[in-house]
């Protein structure tokens, strides 16, 4: 079902609970006769029993943030806001460092596999709502992502005002993105090189992107850091910014990232395994401040190791 504009819009936007901002809908035309049944019928994956237990919490609110009871009649054309949370969530246990803040950016380094935003099955184990709660910085929201596989740097804006300013910078391909990665040393390839080609859908493996016929529309400068036995660290500079990039293409050239569960071979979903974390870093960010007009540079303090040995620690 396709959502409708409202002719309205809040006068300020519905606060953040436990650091996660509400999703919301607009209610279609229709003759539901509370607005209660019409969540159930219009979230089938959600019980009724749980909408019932939000409705009961408070967790679903109107624009001007009352509370939607069950038996509130049905207004066609309203937007309702809910709060949405996970049961029992697994604490992903590994810590992000805040590298920088200001009164524009806060700038962290992120843990292998935490997710930068809600999505699935994390909503309080994401970065964003690890830092707005750490924080107290309701308005934060990322300029850019990185992979909950990927380890490195993650930026993101305190003013909403700015953000767009910010935001354009990848637009502008004004960003200057550096990542490391251990993969097998392929002492063949003629180091450093540009590799370009097409990369498109893989309709055989939803998570997956794969190399196609046709006019490139990836990039990326591949340069040889150190190599070790037949391991190497790799210096990976991405000049576009299509998913999975750098992880296809280096499974491309014969050399997988390693500990990648997607490239070349894709694992089942939940084969996280904390003591092989994707040898892949976000290690460096650097760009002209369009606020400040201040050069900006951010570096990863974490390092992939050629022997990856991780103990996590306890929950």
């Amino acid at each position: 079902m396709k959502e409708t504009k409202k002719p309205f819009l809040p006068l300020s936007a519905p606060p953040t609970r436990h650091g996660v901002g509400p999703s919301s809908v607009v209610l279609p035309e229709g003759a539901w006769p509370t607005i209660a049944e019409f969540l159930i019928e219009r979230f089938p994956g959600i019980s009724a029993e749980v909408w019932e237990t939000r409705l009961q919490a408070g967790d679903v609110i109107d624009v001007q943030g009352v509370a939607v009871d069950r038996l509130r009649r049905y207004e066609p054309q309203a937007r309702i806001y809910y709060y949405r949370a996970l049961e029992a969530e697994v604490r992903i246990p590994f810590e992000e460092t805040v590298l920088f803040q200001d009164e524009y950016l806060v700038v962290a380094d992120k843990p292998h596999f935490l997710p930068v935003i809600p999505s699935g099955r994390y909503v309080q184990e994401t970065l964003l709502v690890r830092l707005k709660r750490r924080l107290g910085l309701d308005t934060l929201a990322p300029i850019h992502r990185i992979d909950r596989e990927t380890a490195g740097v993650v930026v993101f804006t305190v003013q909403p005002d700015t953000r767009k300013a910010y935001q354009d910078l990848f637009l502008q391909n004004a960003i200057r993105k550096t990542y490391e990665a251990i993969a097998p040393w392929r002492p063949e390839l003629k180091l450093p090189l540009t590799y370009r080609c097409r990369l498109g859908e893989n309709p055989e493996r939803f998570m997956q992107v794969r190399v196609e016929e046709g006019e490139p529309n990836s990039e990326t400068r591949i340069e040889l850091i150190e190599a070790r036995g037949e391991w190497a660290r790799y210096g990976l500079s991405p000049v576009t910014g299509r998913k999975h990039q750098l992880r296809a293409h280096c499974a491309a050239l014969g050399m997988p990232i390693r500990h990648d569960q997607i490239y070349p071979t894709h694992l089942p979903e939940n084969s996280d395994d904390y003591t092989k974390p994707l040898q892949l870093l976000a290690k460096a960010i650097a760009f002209r401040d369009p606020v400040t007009g201040a050069e900006r540079s951010f570096t990863s303090v974490r390092r992939l190791s050629m022997d990856v040995t991780v103990t996590p620690p306890r929950a």
